[in-house]
């Protein structure tokens, strides 16, 4: 019962006007319901599992704003000193660069007006988890003090990901397509993940991976009766997304608008509309972690899609990365 009352107190002092929402303003803006030592009691020792009340949060969004796509993303929050859980040196999007932070695997339902977080899981470093070769003992002894469960471990961001993605569909939360950066989207288990669960995804890669067009075959090469056969393979060497996007040209590309801006201008609705030129192609990814079916040597195909901006000399990553479509 205290625990629930002082949940309700926390939400308030959330609610009211303050710039900081660290405990001890907030508690003074609660004024006589402004324990500083009972709030930070909730906050660090609250016994029930969030879980509940996150698959209520997807459940009331997942009716209000009628997602369109469900996306993976992750957040650094800057951390310094002893007291905060997997804090390590990691890179940061929040920071862009890589310092002392805290990293929080995030999954959002989304339209492209309304954005509504509702799962999110904090990466342990494996310099946290004492199994891992990479494990820090000064970092391994702050687990008591940070109240880190005994069976919490390294777990990769883009395996969180796919947890969340099963924890969400426990839910009854239907997912009409998945989306993540290069930051998921490099790693091929990543990609596999949504089709293994027969869902559509739409995920960026860095161009430097490689793949084949489409048209490549593989061929049986020569093989002269004594010892294993050689296997299957293609005839030439996979190239990379680049490569393969700037061999169709620039004059391959078509321009796209999708959505208004937050920059005015012309349009009926007073703001610019998002606007770029992009080449899609049929290619057939290759390298490390691809599967493909045991009686069919061919890779599968999927869409290459990659921005070519107006007045640039090759495909850019600065907005748009190369990115697979299933």
């Amino acid at each position: 019962m205290d625990q629930r009352w002082w949940g309700q107190a926390y939400v308030r002092g959330l609610l009211l006007d303050g710039r900081r929402k660290s405990v001890e303003p907030m508690a003074a803006r609660l004024g006589v319901d402004g324990n500083r030592q009972a709030l930070a009691h909730f906050i660090t020792s609250s016994p029930w599992d969030p879980a509940h009340v996150r698959a209520r949060l997807a459940r009331r969004m997942h009716k209000a704003i009628g997602p369109e796509a469900l996306i993976i993303d992750d957040t650094g929050f800057l951390e310094d000193g002893e007291a905060s859980a997997c804090v390590s040196r990691q890179y940061t999007g929040t920071a862009g660069r890589v310092t002392n932070c805290q990293v929080g695997v995030s999954l959002h339902l989304a339209t492209d007006r309304a954005p509504a977080a509702v799962d999110w899981w904090l990466f342990m470093p494996a310099s946290w988890d004492p199994t891992s070769a990479e494990a820090d003992a000064d970092k391994v002894a702050r687990r008591t003090r940070c109240q880190i469960p005994a069976r919490a471990g390294h777990v990769e961001k883009w395996q969180l990901a796919l947890d969340m993605i099963d924890e969400t569909r426990s839910w009854g939360i239907d997912v009409p397509l998945v989306v993540a950066d290069a930051g998921y989207g490099d790693a091929a288990a990543f990609r596999l993940g949504p089709e293994e669960r027969d869902l559509p995804c739409a995920v960026g890669v860095s161009g430097r991976h490689t793949a084949h067009p489409a048209d490549a075959r593989p061929v049986q090469p020569p093989y002269a009766g004594t010892g294993r056969p050689p296997k299957v393979r293609y005839p030439e060497p996979a190239r990379t997304m680049k490569d393969l996007a700037v061999a169709a040209g620039k004059a391959f590309a078509r321009p796209v608008s999708w959505r208004e801006g937050s920059r005015p201008g012309r349009c009926r609705s007073g703001f610019k509309r998002m606007y770029s030129r992009f080449v899609a192609l049929r290619v057939r990814p290759a390298g490390r972690g691809i599967r493909k079916a045991a009686d069919d040597p061919e890779l599968p195909e999927r869409w290459l899609l990659a921005e070519w901006q107006t007045g640039e000399t090759e495909p850019t990553s600065k907005i748009g990365r190369p990115g697979f479509e299933r």
